[in-house]
């Protein structure tokens, strides 16, 4: 009886020995067959976007674009500047011919007045000086004299002026009027372009934040312009995945929306900070591992992405 009893348990013992052996040959089968399953990294794609804004408020009349569209890079103060500038251009120049004939004819006219005044001044101081006429006539005829000499220094100085035009003062603050007149103008321009607003670099019109009619304040935001062609991926990686990954090195990803693989530089890795997801690990004995944020620039830019699109990488 006890030899029957020993000979069944060693049967169970084969049995079972036996199942645990062929679980763990198909488990071995299974593992080198299928392999462990790829770390799927989950990242989005992201392009480079700027905001069309004026310095000048103002009320929308037209909206030449809309949400889809592609862009393309693309007077009474002048009145003044010209006044200036032909102020200035006399003062280089110095008097017209007219003037400086007019000059000539009013020094010539006041020289011929100096000859009269000073022929009856010296008749009178000799008839005065014999007292033949009074000190009144005499006083009368030198006062005279002395204005006919006043008129020929200031009629000559005239002439002088229009012959050798502006002084350098002058001429210099000619120069400085054309400047400041020049400087209002190009202030008043720069106000009018700000009134047409268009785009600063090609791209496509992903927002339009105001309507038609409606006022806006400097500053204020009209439109969102995505830079289609400067685009990038951005990853969530935690620290224990980052092995092989490194400012430089470059990753083989795959963009589903586009059934497209492709390579993508890596540019740069900052840490996420302690407000980001991080992963507990201490209860194992060891640390939290904490995320980076790595983004990563296509070698080649990828025809028809869209920001958004899911980028995946696997490890």
């Amino acid at each position: 009886m006890a030899d029957k009893a020993k000979e069944q348990h060693n049967n169970i013992l084969l049995a079972v020995g036996g199942f645990s052996a062929v679980v763990a040959i198909v488990a071995l089968i299974g593992f080198l067959a299928l392999g462990r399953d790829p770390e799927v990294i989950q990242g989005e794609m992201e392009v480079e976007e700027y905001r069309v804004s004026g310095k000048v408020p103002g009320r929308i009349l037209e909206l030449r674009v809309k949400e889809g569209d592609m862009v393309a890079k693309m007077a009474q103060a002048q009145s003044a500047v010209d006044a200036a500038a032909a102020m200035e251009q006399m003062a280089k120049n110095g008097a017209r011919k007219e003037q400086i004939q007019a000059a000539k004819q009013l020094l010539e006219q006041a020289k011929a007045g100096l000859e009269v005044a000073e022929k009856s001044y010296n008749r009178v101081k000799a008839l005065f000086e014999e007292e033949v006429v009074s000190a009144q006539k005499f006083d009368e005829a030198e006062a005279m004299y002395k204005s006919a000499q006043a008129q020929v220094k200031a009629a000559q100085s005239q002439y002088d002026m229009a012959v050798n035009g502006a002084r350098a003062e002058e001429k210099r603050a000619a120069s400085a009027t054309v400047g400041q007149a020049r400087g209002a103008v190009q202030e008043v321009t720069s106000y009018i372009k700000e009134t047409v607003q268009v785009a600063q670099m090609a791209g496509e019109v992903t927002d339009v934040y105001p309507k038609v009619g409606e006022l806006v304040g400097t500053g204020t935001p009209i439109m969102s312009i995505a830079v289609m062609d400067d685009q990038w991926a951005t990853f969530n990686i935690r620290e224990d995945q980052l092995k092989d990954i490194k400012v430089g090195a470059e990753l083989k990803v795959r963009i589903p929306a586009l059934d497209a693989e492709t390579t993508m530089k890596v540019t740069s890795m900052k840490d996420k900070g302690s407000f980001a997801v991080w992963k507990a690990t201490k209860a194992s004995g060891q640390y939290d591992q904490k995320t980076f944020e790595v983004k990563a620039r296509p070698t080649t830019a990828v025809k028809d992405v869209r920001p958004g699109m899911s980028v995946i990488l696997e490890k």
